[in-house]
């Protein structure tokens, strides 16, 4: 890692960069640690209201669908405002837009945990997912234009292992906090943690995160955010909503409508381009095989990670009978690996497709011990059973996911880093709602609509769900043929 060089007045916070010049300011890895807290509560709120969610709706007198908008909410907004975030952060500054983001984040956190009502919770949660989508992106663009290429493939694997740890950290803690009761807050708490980290985390970038933005700092592209976002929200509201309203007319209209206005999307892009304007999204960058490949292969390893969570912990905790404390509990081997394979990730980067493969045939190999067992199994089976399985999972998914995200964007050029990070972004968060609306009709059919489900039951649709990311994870070793070797930095 290069040291910065020390300023001249160097008790001043640090001033705004362009990409490609070395930051002026703190050491980049302390900057790094405070901007991945803000990662890591994002990832955190996605998880952690799955466990308290049933508590919400009885506390709250809540129905199923308001229940299921506060789920989605969040994951809504947050993949609407993705690419916009990251825009925002080209033109008005990482550090700004980061600190902007938490704030929206700590504050809607508040708001959330004082929520009189099911309509006012969701209300927090769509705002929730806003600050997020600010925040998350900048992260990405910052590890680029803080590290030099070497120790940037680590920090890559820091940062998915920040991700795959508070995807798990997040049910555990859930289930946690709900099972205390603290102060008889009942489900509350979870999201009044928030608050004291979040102001934190706050202080700690006002001085040691330095500044950055785009040399360009042109115009935003208000059309292109308005017709991406209608596109966004036509295509990820009935994935979300569809099989809960039984896939109803106005899902499969919306469905047309938002691959429709993908191309009317390319379109307004291409006409603010050719008018010398900065577009959202550059076409060219999806002309780029390594970035379109990648977020082709982003698309699927996302999809397969989310979907996996949910009928795990469906299956856990209505089939197997665990409570939401002991279900989060039973991740930790899975958080264990995913942590220890993006960090090894991290240090054998120079490995390229050959490491990518690899995490892609131990995750694949994870999933078919797991139908193994559950088929070989059937109503004796436990919790336990699917504990190696899991171990492997959670290997599989660390090696394959952190370098992947290096690979993606390891071509990029240094003015479209913001850009491309949050394309990036988007896809993960729209393969998540994508993964988890497939699998769910696949694994709700199969579970059928009987009222007294056993462990059968619940062992026969979760093999019927691990057969499709048994699929995802052997296309994602298949495409990585057509993935570019990344480029390996010069020492």
């Amino acid at each position: 890692m290069t040291r910065t060089r020390p300023t001249a007045e160097p008790a001043r916070p640090a001033r705004a960069t362009a990409e490609g010049s070395a930051p002026a300011g703190p050491a980049p890895w302390r900057a790094l640690s405070v901007v991945l807290v803000g990662v890591f509560m994002a990832v955190l709120d996605t998880f952690i209201v799955l466990v308290a969610a049933p508590t919400v709706q009885v506390d709250l007198h809540a129905s199923d669908a308001e229940v299921q908008l506060v789920l989605a909410g969040y994951q809504l907004t947050y993949a609407m405002a993705l690419i916009t975030g990251a825009r925002l952060g080209d033109r008005f500054g990482r550090k700004r837009c980061f600190l902007l983001g938490m704030t929206v984040f700590t504050l809607a956190s508040v708001a959330c945990a004082a929520a009189p009502g099911p309509d006012g919770l969701i209300a927090a949660r769509l705002v929730q997912g806003v600050g997020a989508a600010v925040m998350f992106p900048q992260v990405f663009a910052m590890i680029q234009v803080l590290l030099p290429p070497e120790p940037r493939a680590r920090a890559f694997g820091v940062l998915g292992a920040v991700i795959g740890t508070a995807g798990v950290a997040g049910q555990l803690l859930g289930g946690l906090l709900v099972s205390a009761d603290l102060f008889g807050m009942s489900w509350r708490p979870v999201f009044w943690v928030n608050v004291p980290v979040g102001l934190v985390t706050l202080v700690l970038a006002v001085f040691l995160v330095p500044e950055s933005r785009t040399a360009e700092g042109r115009r935003l592209d208000l059309a292109g955010m308005a017709v991406l976002t209608l596109a966004l929200a036509l295509l990820v509201v009935p994935l979300i909503e569809g099989r809960e309203a039984g896939w109803p007319s106005w899902t499969w209209f919306s469905l047309a409508a938002g691959v429709f206005a993908l191309p009317v999307f390319a379109a307004v892009e291409h006409r603010v381009e050719a008018r010398g304007g900065s577009p959202l999204l550059r076409l060219g960058l999806l002309r780029s095989r390594a970035f379109a490949v990648g977020m082709v292969l982003v698309l699927l390893a996302y999809s397969g990670i989310n979907s996996f969570f949910l009928v795990l912990s469906v299956t856990l905790q209505d089939g197997l009978g665990l409570d939401a404390l002991g279900a989060g509990v039973f991740y930790l081997p899975f958080a264990v690996a995913f942590f220890a394979g993006s960090l090894a990730a991290g240090r054998m980067a120079r490995h390229g497709r050959r490491l990518l493969r690899a995490g892609a045939l131990v995750l694949a190999l994870g999933h078919a011990a797991s139908l193994a067992v559950v088929v070989r199994a059937g109503d004796s089976l436990s919790a336990w059973h699917l504990a190696v399985p899991l171990l492997l999972t959670g290997l599989g998914n660390g090696v394959l996911v952190t370098p992947l995200l290096n690979a993606v964007l390891s071509r990029v050029r240094p003015a479209e880093i913001g850009m491309a990070s949050g394309v990036l972004s988007t896809g993960q968060q729209i393969g998540g709602a994508v993964g988890v609306a497939v699998l769910g009709v696949i694994f709700y059919g199969s579970l059928g609509e009987g009222v007294h489900r056993g462990v059968a039951a619940y062992g026969h649709a979760l093999a019927a769900a691990l057969v499709l990311d048994l699929v995802s994870a052997v296309a994602v070793a298949v495409l990585l043929r057509l993935l570019p070797h990344p480029a390996v930095p010069r020492r």
